[in-house]
């Protein structure tokens, strides 16, 4: 038994999410598929984490175990030959027996792109917002974040996380090109569309629609079932995963 890792990038544009589903067309489902063509073995993709529909991954890690000898040189190439242009092998490596992209994992980042005046040609990557942002007030709003906390209110109904109490490391705002903003969070794991909640709220105090201590009150509440601002994910990339 082998155990190999991979670690890729891909445009989650028109992907239906990360998670493998029937009759979807979803980023585990392409490379499992592309998989078993190469090694005609039915592989279980582990994975770091998965990103909604339309959220992408500057760099994502997935290991599986297979039987099969091919040499990890010839699935580099094979990989890269069959998989689609929306997804981008960056390497391809056999680790230890006990490596799991998910639980070897000891913390997760991601960079959100805004900006108040989106392209047509930025649509499906950047998230547009209703005016400019000041990088610092909005980290002030957001520094409440940081620490151990309950996100069970950043979270959706449908996520199947059994703890929802999560560690956020650090939060920075920051300016990039062309007026964007950036906001990178690292943590050591996320609930489903946690990173897309915890913006929206951000942004909403930000622009007034919400008090500003909406995000503390949330936090207090652990009411999963509570109001859940969403932002568009267009500009959300899982940006690095830490060993």
């Amino acid at each position: 038994m082998r155990n190999i890792k991979i670690i890729y990038q891909y445009d989650g544009s028109d992907f239906f999410g990360f998670q493998r589903q029937p009759d979807r067309r979803t980023v585990q489902g392409e490379l499992e598929k592309g998989l078993y063509k190469i090694i005609r073995e039915k592989i279980n993709l582990i994975s770091s984490g998965r990103t909604d529909r339309g959220v992408h991954a500057k760099m994502q890690v997935s290991n599986f175990m297979t039987e099969s000898k091919i040499p990890v040189d010839r699935l580099v190439y094979a990989l890269e030959n069959i998989t689609p242009k929306d997804i981008k092998i960056l390497k391809v490596e056999e680790v230890e027996l006990d490596f799991h992209s998910r639980f070897s994992a000891k913390t997760r980042a991601y960079e959100f792109l805004l900006t108040p005046t989106r392209s047509v040609f930025e649509t499906r990557y950047i998230t547009e917002v209703r005016g400019d942002i000041d990088p610092d007030r909005l980290y002030n709003i957001m520094k409440v974040f940081l620490g151990i906390h309950n996100f069970d209110g950043f979270r959706m109904t449908d996520c199947g996380g059994n703890n929802p109490v999560r560690e956020i490391l650090e939060i920075r705002c920051y300016k990039k090109e062309n007026g964007k903003i950036g906001i990178y969070i690292k943590g050591n794991a996320f609930l489903k569309t946690q990173i897309r909640i915890m913006v929206g709220s951000a942004l909403a105090i930000y622009f007034g629609e919400k008090e500003e201590d909406y995000i503390i009150k949330k936090l207090e509440s652990h009411d999963p079932k509570g109001e859940k601002i969403v932002v568009d994910g267009a500009g959300l990339y899982l940006f690095e995963i830490n060993y």
